[in-house]
């Protein structure tokens, strides 16, 4: 599954998995991979140790899963996010 990526892609991948308030729907969106497959790059991607403190972290986060998101919580958008736009990472 990673030989299809860049490293620059699973680096983003990986920091979007970490970040608390981008869903697992958009990192599908972005790059076509569903939560379970998320989950098995981060386990072969990171220490052992790191993959389980992820794992406690994200497990039944609302903010991780779009369907257990309330609308009323808004979107949070950090000014240095870089705007994405289908598969494709805008420089700034």
């Amino acid at each position: 599954m990673e030989e299809k990526f860049s490293e620059r892609e699973l680096d983003r991948i990986i920091e979007m998995a970490w970040e608390d308030r981008t869903t697992f729907d958009a990192i599908e969106y972005q790059f076509g991979l569903k939560e379970q497959e998320v989950i098995k790059l981060m386990q072969r991607q990171m220490k052992p140790s790191s993959f389980r403190m992820w794992r406690k972290r994200v497990q039944g986060r609302s903010t991780k899963h779009q369907k257990l998101r309330s609308n009323a919580s808004g979107r949070f958008k950090c000014s240095r996010q870089r705007q994405i736009t289908g598969n494709k990472i805008s420089k700034r």
